[in-house]
């Protein structure tokens, strides 16, 4: 019998006012510039030793794709996503940027051990208007974390940056699933903590959802050595309520949602079901190969927390599930599938939820993407991986990857992925990608004090990551 199916979020308030075009930014921005004598600080250096270009090769190992592994197709919009919901404070700059965008990583970027990164909390003031150009520039949060609601974590994420975050710019690693919800009958949801993930999961639309903790309450011979609180007792559906048996459920799918609380336990689990006949429960195929599709929502092997040192993430758990399968199934292999960075399809989903956002918040044509995306994660594998790869197939927008060292990256190290730009912080980021349009738009020359058209010369060094012949002076942005 499955669950009651938790009430749909209500929608959020209507827009109340839309913005021009960067075009009338910049225009007033020429006046201002013509007094405080702008200069383009950034451009003095590119941090060339990790550099790779304007556009990343593509690496061909890695993780499959949920999507693409299963149906051929991208991701496209399900019904929470066709239309963004509205934000909680509608804009009301009149100037904001249609050419360009920016896109977040979250742990490790922007938020580490709970607690706002100090920088993060001036970057999002500057990409709201706090800046000496007077704009505001569209952004979209991309996080493979998860386990709560969207509109939790934007919730938390408004509080912890001191400004209102909206679900529709907001993707986190099990938001795709919501796509699969009526392709599966009863599923098992596995991670997080408490219910949470299948109050989601139910939220998303599946109809009958099963947990670890809800097999472990029919058989705890299970997993012998895990044994359930009372309350995780109390709280785990009862399977066998109608008198029938385990071997009567039948799992067409697992999700793993969020990080497993307990490896052990979800480990033996999700095997037995690997191994199973078709996805019944305690039962053991022959070939021992035919259970259903895995899923989980990134493959992150480590993420930033508070602790000095990244930490274990899903992705190991993906692996150790892989390895220990073959292990005990004759050397058989286990294709599992992943949502996430750095996979293509998730970037693809995040471009059609940004140029709706953009459209919805700012009044933008949502179908003239923007000509640049600026992408600032902390995690080379996943982060700058991803971006690079999705630089190299969209056609319409430079997807132009930037590393920060307050997360997983190791400062003095060499990324296996290489960023266009390595900095020190969000903020610096933000202010690179700023100065960048800008410098795209116009450059000042020392003579004369005009804003001049760039050459050719000068874009192609910023197209390939170096730093164009500019004479510059002091000015709003420059360095200490």
């Amino acid at each position: 019998m499955s669950a009651p199916l938790k009430p749909q979020r209500p929608g959020m308030n209507s827009r109340q006012a839309s913005s021009s075009s960067f075009a009338e930014a910049f225009d007033a921005a020429r006046i201002r510039l013509g007094q405080l004598s702008f200069r383009d600080a950034d451009f003095e250096e590119e941090n060339s030793s990790v550099s790779s270009g304007s556009r990343s090769s593509t690496d061909s190992e890695g993780p499959v794709s949920a999507v693409e592994s299963l149906s051929g197709t991208p991701l496209s919009l399900a019904s929470p996503f066709s239309t963004p919901p509205s934000p909680i404070t509608p804009s009301i700059d009149p100037y904001v940027a249609d050419n360009f965008a920016f896109a977040f990583d979250i742990d490790g970027v922007l938020i580490r051990g709970g607690r706002p990164i100090p920088e993060a909390i001036e970057a999002m003031k500057v990409l709201n208007g706090e800046n000496e150009f007077g704009i505001q520039v569209p952004y979209i949060f991309l996080t493979n974390g998860g386990g709560k609601f969207e509109t939790e974590r934007c919730r938390d994420l408004s509080r912890q940056l001191e400004i209102d975050v909206s679900p529709g710019q907001f993707i986190c690693g099990h938001t795709p699933m919501r796509e699969f919800a009526n392709r599966y009958g009863t599923v098992l949801v596995v991670g997080g903590e408490g219910e949470t993930c299948r109050e989601v999961a139910e939220g998303y639309g599946f109809r009958d959802v099963v947990t670890p903790g809800d097999i472990l309450k029919a058989n705890a011979a299970t997993a012998p050595f895990r044994k359930l609180t009372k309350s995780e007792h109390d709280n785990s559906r009862d399977l066998l309520a109608d008198g029938g048996r385990l071997s009567d459920i039948v799992i067409e799918a697992v999700f793993v949602f969020a990080d497993s609380r307990d490896w052990a336990s979800d480990l033996q689990i999700m095997l037995d079901i690997a191994q199973s006949k078709g996805g019944r429960l305690e039962t053991r195929s022959e070939t021992l190969n035919e259970g259903p599709p895995i899923y989980f929502s990134h493959n992150d092997v480590l993420w930033s927390s508070s602790h000095e040192h990244a930490r274990l993430g899903m992705g190991a758990l993906r692996r150790i599930v892989e390895t220990v399968y073959e292990d005990t199934s004759g050397g058989r292999k286990l294709r599992t599938h992943a949502f996430g960075k750095p996979q293509v399809s998730t970037f693809e989903f995040a471009t059609r939820l940004l140029q709706q956002w953009r459209a919805a918040q700012h009044g933008l044509a949502e179908s003239e993407p923007p000509a640049t995306v600026y992408f600032i994660g902390d995690t080379p594998e996943s982060d700058i991986r991803g971006t690079n790869n999705m630089n190299e197939r969209d056609q319409h927008t430079e997807w132009y990857s930037i590393l920060v060292k307050t997360g997983v990256y190791q400062a003095g190290t060499e990324p296996k992925y290489k960023p266009r730009r390595l900095v020190d912080t969000v903020l610096d980021a933000v202010n690179h990608g700023i100065r960048r349009e800008m410098a795209k738009l116009g450059s000042r020359k020392s003579t004369g004090g005009r804003l001049l058209p760039l050459d050719d010369a000068a874009l192609k060094a910023m197209a390939e990551g170096r730093t164009p012949n500019f004479v510059t002076r002091a000015g709003p942005f420059s360095d200490p």
